[in-house]
């Protein structure tokens, strides 16, 4: 597993420039790979009638790997990038020899989530992202910790978010919403695994972690304190140390 590629997939509503941080010393371990998702960062939004599905995503990120010419890679990401990896170990799963699982859970949406979330995608189609998407987002998105004591943290995710297109912001949150739970497939998933949470997150928490890596044939579970829902943002030294010590 050490001398494949990373592949990370990036958080909602953000893109792949949440990696910055920690993307120095994990490319000095090995190739690292960190696409924008469809609708999100530089990636455009495809032309399509199909209602919003993380397969379609999923199949992008195969899509990928085919045009790269790589077989198989260890494959992760950060809440919604957890989910598409989990769509992907659903529909492609020879394409995984690892999984590193940050902040995000296994688990389905429950209706008055779905709901929120077919809120948000209505609201940024009707007004864009601007002003509000950030403001209602990052109590929840970061610990108060950060929140409080990190300004610097907090403008570079209100950066991020605020610079989504919208189309893509919806088209994330339906698919989201529409996804199911991937509890057999992580329980299917005959890889090494690691599975990273901050011990503050309070949209997918330690206790969802725990239970991902209860479901996973060969899994670690590593908890970083001070952290809420985005490490890779607030705890990135901690993150590289943890990815690299089970990526090695």
């Amino acid at each position: 597993m050490a001398d494949l590629p990373l592949l990370l997939l990036h958080a909602f509503p953000v893109d792949a420039r949440m990696w910055n941080s920690v993307r120095a010393p994990l490319a000095a371990h090995g190739r690292l790979i960190t696409p924008d998702q469809r609708g999100l960062g530089r990636t455009p939004l495809p032309d399509t009638d199909r209602a919003p599905s993380l397969e379609d995503a999923a199949r992008d990120v195969v899509a990928l790997l085919d045009r790269l010419e790589l077989d198989r890679v260890v494959l992760g990401g950060c809440s919604m990038g957890g989910y598409v990896t989990m769509a992907v170990l659903r529909l492609a799963p020879e394409r995984v020899g690892g999984l590193v699982l940050v902040d995000t859970k296994a688990t389905a949406d429950a209706p008055e989530a779905a709901e929120n979330r077919e809120r948000v995608a209505a609201r940024a189609e009707a007004e864009g992202v601007r002003g509000w998407l950030a403001d209602s987002m990052l109590p929840n998105l970061l610990s108060e910790r950060t929140r409080t004591t990190r300004p610097d943290v907090v403008e570079t995710a209100r950066d991020l978010i605020e610079s989504q297109p919208p189309s893509g912001v919806a088209w994330a949150a339906r698919a989201m919403a529409a996804r199911p739970d991937s509890t057999d497939v992580l329980a299917a998933a005959d890889v090494p695994a690691l599975v990273v949470v901050g011990e503050e997150d309070g949209l997918t928490p330690p206790e969802a972690a725990r239970a991902m890596a209860d479901a996973l044939p060969k899994a670690e579970l590593a908890v970083l304190g001070g952290a809420g829902h985005l490490t890779p943002l607030e705890a990135p030294e901690a993150l590289a140390e943890a990815v690299l010590g089970w990526w090695r």
